[in-house]
């Protein structure tokens, strides 16, 4: 019984895994080939005074040591979404950006690491750029 229905089942077990190898290859593209956003903090940047207000306050705010007027501000950061460069944890940081109209935190961020680099995200961590200070 078995060996009857093989040779049905073997050419669309082929093309299953087919495209299943295709999919975990490096270089290999999908159907959707629309440009989308960047997801990657390396390819995109943004100058401080291209930021919103909010932003620019909240970077004011980092700089001086706070007071931060969200309890989560200074939180660790723990780049779950491995966007930006991979360090031990605890490297990161997260502050609030104001969302003018939101009844809750938004979805813009600063993180910024020990190093001294600046990431911006509006995307709550879709993507995130880099900020030129």
């Amino acid at each position: 019984m078995l060996l009857r229905c093989v040779p049905r089942v073997l050419p669309g077990l082929s093309i299953l895994l087919t495209a299943c190898l295709l999919a975990l290859l490096p270089g290999c593209t999908t159907t959707d080939s629309s440009p989308g956003p960047s997801r990657s903090a390396g390819s995109a940047t943004v100058k401080v005074s291209e930021l919103p207000a909010e932003a620019r306050r909240t970077l004011d705010l980092i700089d001086a040591g706070g007071p931060f007027p969200y309890a989560e501000d200074g939180a660790v950061f723990r780049n779950f979404e491995g966007l930006l460069p991979r360090h031990e944890r605890g490297y990161y940081r997260e502050y609030t950006v104001p969302t003018p109209g939101s009844r809750d935190r938004g979805a813009r961020r600063i993180v910024t690491g020990q190093g001294g680099e600046t990431y911006y995200t509006d995307d709550h961590y879709d993507s995130f750029r880099a900020v030129r200070r």
